[in-house]
């Protein structure tokens, strides 16, 4: 069970992140993709995946002999570029041998070259590092960037309206239910005791991770802890069309599959050949699972697919 410690002062130092920050989402992604549970939503987003990253990212593999990351890639940071700078802005000499040590201690594995180059501190093995968080950005988060911002919205939102109209105790407590006494525990999570002295804690987000709460717990820092939000992303099922109408029914699975491009209410009501009124009820559906978008050009609405949508699909 994971137990975050408070002060009274850290109370006053709790805070939602009001946006998502790209690497943690990146890493969460990539630890989602080792992740050998979950086959039956994950299964073939993992495989379509790990057959498009490019070479320029099998170096990230290297970081994780035991499926272990190291500390120094824990940072926040608002975009791709912030957080991509912070990590070599903040790791230490010393602090990046002690974390490679601590990852490849009791390993087999032989440390590659550019590894025992970072370790060293040379400037090309971090070349090789950001071309490859750079390379796996692009490939498995940027094209859900969006939807993941939107998600990330809705949540804060759902949390600050708690804090405003019940407190933060509230808020806390609807992410894991166990706050006695300054000691919030989250049962299922690994076992570790985490404690705050006076540095605050920052609550974020992870769309892609379905396991318990990461937790970055550095000297100086605030304490971060990022918890899996909603059903997760990526939601892809496992089977094909008949899979996605066994969830979704046939008729909102038609619809889905329709919007190769951008459709009007009426141009989806003669591809599924039902009426303007029920394909807009099955599109208001859709829109509320966040599958879908609709938006008004003068007296025509016109609906398409979110990446989550086109997730589905594929």
């Amino acid at each position: 069970m994971l137990r975050i410690h408070f002060t009274a002062e850290d109370f006053t130092r709790v805070r939602f992140a009001p946006r998502p920050s790209p690497v943690p989402e990146l890493h969460a992604a990539l630890m989602m993709l080792g992740a050998p549970h979950e086959e039956l939503l994950f299964g073939r987003w993992r495989g379509r995946l790990l057959r498009a990253l490019p070479r320029a990212a099998e170096p990230l593999a290297d970081l994780v002999p035991g499926g272990v990351a190291p500390h120094f890639l824990d940072v926040l940071g608002e975009t791709r570029e912030e957080g991509l700078a912070l990590i070599r802005e903040a790791a230490r000499p010393e602090f990046v041998r002690s974390e490679l040590e601590r990852v490849y201690a009791g390993r087999s594995a032989v440390p590659p070259p550019w590894i025992r180059g970072l370790y060293d501190g040379e400037e090309g093995a971090w070349r090789v590092l950001e071309r490859a968080q750079r390379a796996a950005y692009e490939t498995a988060l940027a094209p859900v960037w969006p939807l993941v911002q939107d998600l990330h919205r809705a949540e804060f939102a759902r949390h600050a309206l708690t804090v405003a109209e019940r407190g933060l105790g509230a808020a806390l407590t609807a992410l894991a239910p166990g706050l006695c006494d300054g000691v919030w525990s989250w049962p299922g999570a690994a076992s570790r005791e985490v404690r705050l002295a006076g540095r605050g804690l920052v609550l974020l987000p992870t769309f892609h991770w379905r396991g318990g709460p990461l937790v970055q717990d550095l000297p100086g820092r605030p304490v971060v802890l990022a918890y899996p939000a909603g059903g997760g992303l990526p939601l892809a099922p496992s089977g094909a069309e008949e899979g996605l109408a066994g969830v979704l029914g046939r008729t909102r699975a038609e619809l889905l599959r329709v919007l190769t491009e951008p459709r009007t209410t009426t141009e989806l009501a003669r591809c599924l050949g039902v009426s303007n009124a029920t394909a807009s009820a099955h599109a208001a559906a859709l829109r509320g699972a966040g599958l879908l978008t609709t938006t008004r050009t003068g007296r025509s609405v016109h609906h398409a697919p979110t990446p989550l949508g086109e997730l589905l699909k594929r």
